[in-house]
């Protein structure tokens, strides 16, 4: 079975959790699908590149997490969502994924 890129992985979970919390009315279950996308490719980078690495995107998704909130509120949810996402996916792959 092929593996699943991380950057495609931290950019799901980034949408994904939005998604989640937005369609459910349920912040935690967004916040759940959050938290196994950012283990699951913080796992991948640490492999891919290393903990030093693994640690800089780690923070870099949490910043997204995070920076989408304000951002939202300047273009609205879902292109902020969207926006950080790609942001995250493109770190993801220049970092670890292209190496692979």
């Amino acid at each position: 079975m092929a593996k699943v890129p991380s950057s495609v992985v931290a950019a799901s979970g980034l949408v994904g959790g939005y998604g989640v919390a937005r369609w459910t009315r349920k912040r935690q279950l967004g916040g759940v699908v959050l938290a196994a996308a950012g283990a699951t490719a913080a796992r991948q980078w640490r492999q891919q590149a290393g903990g030093v690495a693994a640690s800089a995107l780690t923070a870099a998704y949490v910043a997204a997490f995070a920076g989408s909130h304000p951002l939202a509120k300047k273009v609205g949810a879902w292109p902020a969502v969207f926006g950080v996402a790609g942001a995250v996916a493109l770190a993801s792959w220049a970092v670890a994924d292209r190496r692979g």
